[in-house]
């Protein structure tokens, strides 16, 4: 399974750079098309595990005021 996330920046919060280094240090990758990042699971989860993963994610970008989206296929 794979969590898929897409950001939208504010032009008063933090840079493209910024963000992306704070994720990949989460284990997501940057990638092109719909999406901005992907994080390859390499198995099947639970939704417990989706939401950890929500909550990272949600702590890692605090105080950087951008939007996300997760999505987990």
């Amino acid at each position: 399974m794979k969590t898929y996330l897409k950001i939208w920046f504010n032009s008063e919060g933090a840079g493209p750079v910024i963000v992306a280094e704070r994720l990949r240090a989460m284990g997501f990758k940057p990638v092109k098309g719909q999406y901005d990042h992907v994080y390859d699971w390499g198995r099947k989860v639970q939704l417990e595990d989706i939401l950890q993963i929500g909550t990272a994610v949600h702590e890692t970008l605090k105080g950087l005021e951008v939007l996300y989206k997760l999505e987990t296929i």
